[in-house]
């Protein structure tokens, strides 16, 4: 992407999701053009999405990998900006999954904002789906 182009989308006011968005956008954009990849349509979504989920899971195991997960092994001391780094690194891969799927930066609060509230309600018991809230517990 070009430093002009760069400017526009990071610079001024604006949402910061909106911007990783576009950001996005761009990058997988100019990815296909280098790669000589055949543009993301409808026909092709699920192929793409399933790409795209096997490239997080790698990016989630190197995530796990920095934290000391194998019970087995002596610990080492944690790198906080390599674990960083690997959730910038998810954080790509997962916003390029919403692209695929159609959906923006304002679809995804929206339905992250319904989705927590949905979350709130099951640990409360004020949801119809049933066995989260705790005075339910035996």
């Amino acid at each position: 992407m070009d430093e002009q182009k760069l400017k526009e989308i990071i610079g001024g006011d604006g949402d910061m999701l909106d911007k990783i968005f576009a950001l996005q956008a761009q990058l997988d954009a100019d990815i296909a053009e280098r790669r000589g990849l055949t543009a993301q349509s409808d026909a092709d979504k699920g192929e793409w999405i399933q790409r795209k989920t096997l490239a997080m899971l790698s990016e989630l195991a190197e995530l796990i990998d920095e934290v000391n997960f194998k019970w087995w092994k002596n610990p080492r001391p944690i790198d906080d900006d390599r674990v960083k780094s690997e959730l910038v690194d998810i954080l790509h891969f997962f916003v390029s999954m919403c692209l695929t799927a159609g959906m923006d930066a304002e679809e995804l609060y929206r339905r992250y904002l319904d989705k927590n509230k949905e979350n709130f309600d099951r640990q409360y018991g004020k949801s119809a789906k049933k066995g989260y809230d705790i005075k339910d517990r035996g």
